[in-house]
């Protein structure tokens, strides 16, 4: 597309970056990725405020969730077709006036129902602020504009969990929500002067069909999978979600493979290595991203702790998940993508084991070892696929495999916590029929256990990866056969 300007675009002085604008989009960063982590401690006092059980909350964090999946596509067309600053703006608006809906919400439905306005404007708000930063920004600042949008993915994640768990225990849980109104208030008053209008000249038609039937999928999928995570199965609305959910999906794939423009070009997934970070990827984020969610509310109803105390604790996952970062690109070059896969799958299985092995007599020391370990594959987990998705990419399609990239994290992330959700219902009959006993705790020690094994699928997967998958991209030579270790 030709990208038309009609206002100046911020530049930095002598070519550097807009450290402005960049810090700014860098705020909202924050703020989505924080609203997207922040409920997990506090579900249990949200619950017991609503009147309905704690694992139902997962609703809440599901809806926001596919809610950025859904739209992600879109946000790229609608920044083209009514300008950058415009679309910004709208969403921050948005996200901010959602939150102020979440934080009055009288009952689930009505919490579900902002959060899902919040998805709306984060789905807005993160991409095209991300797109405006790249755009005003001279290709030799690129990586240190990439590092100031690099630190809310890092941060927001460590301070989640406490933020929640300490506001709902000595405040309210209505607060971790209010604490986006200033920094919404502050983003519009300082994006009307930073963000420049960029838009395109002739934007591209917008695939409505494709649209449609994908959010339309999605939202059978999710009510299909929340009707059978119920105490009592809703048998005639599982069935008839479920059931349509196959088949719009199914016309959403064919629909987006037949189409010249779509809104998701899933040819791209013919690349074996993409393929690897779609399918296997996609079902090793939906496994990771639900432990923080099942390990606040196994903290809280399992062991009896305060949500401060889970908050806090579950923190050590997060720290061991930004530790490691430095290491995980040596890592991949010095044993390649494939093998540093396999341990991270591998590892991650383990730890949810032992993470089922938790009780309130483990040593704490011994607790926040495992957490970070967690942390630590995790991080190299993401990592690793991350870099195999777009190692044989073809520039050209960089765009729409970048496009799809996100989106399908965002379903997996989604699709995790409600799967999670499922696996705690069925957590208690499990346990019974396999002589666990009825406690508390042992509904989610079933939960770990099964999430372990969803992680078979990934394992498989990347056995059958060709060995020098991603060597291009991570440097990585296989020492020749018969080579000695010492010698090159």
């Amino acid at each position: 597309m030709a990208d038309g300007v009609t206002g100046p675009v911020p530049r930095a002085p002598a070519g550097g970056v807009s450290r402005g604008l960049a810090l700014l989009v860098a705020g909202a960063m924050f703020m989505e990725i924080l609203d997207a982590t922040v409920i997990a401690p506090a579900a249990p006092h949200i619950a017991a405020d609503l009147g309905v059980a704690a694992v139902d909350i997962n609703v809440a964090i599901t809806a926001y969730v596919l809610t950025l999946a859904v739209l992600i596509p879109v946000s790229g067309w609608l920044a083209d077709r009514f300008g950058a600053r415009r679309v910004f703006l709208s969403a921050v608006a948005i996200f901010t006036l959602a939150s102020v809906g979440c934080a009055a919400a009288v009952d689930l439905t009505s919490l579900t129902g902002t959060r899902v306005l919040q998805g709306i404007g984060g789905a807005m708000m993160v991409p095209v602020g991300r797109l405006v930063v790249l755009r005003a920004t001279p290709k030799a600042q690129l990586v240190t504009a990439i590092a100031y949008l690099t630190w809310p993915a890092l941060i927001a994640p460590v301070l989640a969990p406490a933020v929640g768990g300490l506001l709902s225990t000595y405040a309210s849980w209505r607060w971790i929500f209010l604490i986006n109104v200033p920094l919404g208030v502050a983003a519009l008053v300082l994006g009307r002067r930073l963000v420049p209008d960029v838009r395109a000249e002739r934007p591209d038609p917008l695939d409505r069909w494709g649209f449609a039937l994908t959010a339309l999928g999605v939202t059978a999928l999710v009510i299909g999978l929340e009707a059978l995570g119920k105490p009592v199965i809703d048998t005639a609305t599982t069935v008839v979600a479920l059931t349509l959910a196959a088949t719009v999906l199914t016309a959403a794939v064919l629909r987006l493979l037949r189409a010249d423009r779509p809104l998701l070009d899933l040819r791209i997934l013919r690349i074996a290595t993409y393929r690897v970070t779609a399918a296997g990827g996609s079902v090793f984020r939906a496994v990771i991203t639900a432990i923080p969610f099942l390990l606040a509310l196994f903290f809280q109803l399992g062991l009896g702790w305060s949500a401060a105390q889970a908050g806090v604790v579950v923190i050590a996952l997060f720290l061991g998940n930004v530790a490691i970062k430095p290491v995980t690109t040596p890592l991949m070059r010095r044993f390649g993508i494939r093998a540093v896969m396999l341990t991270a799958i591998l590892a991650s299985a383990a730890c949810l084991v032992g993470m089922a092995f938790v009780t309130a007599a483990t040593p704490l020391p011994l607790l926040l070892v495992l957490l970070s370990a967690s942390g630590v594959f995790r991080s190299v987990g993401f990592t690793t696929y991350n870099s195999v998705a777009f190692a044989d990419v073809e520039p050209a399609r960089m765009t729409h495999a970048s496009t799809l990239n996100s989106t399908l994290q965002e379903l997996g992330a989604g699709i995790g916590v409600a799967v999670a959700a499922l696996f705690v219902r069925l957590g208690a009959p499990l346990g019974s029929a396999v002589g666990l006993g009825a406690g508390a705790d042992q509904p989610f020690r079933v939960a770990f256990v099964l999430l372990a094994l969803v992680l078979l699928a990934p394992l498989v997967e990347a056995l059958l990866l060709d060995r020098a998958a991603g060597d291009a991209v991570t440097g990585h030579a296989p020492r020749p056969p018969g080579k000695s270790r010492n010698r090159a």
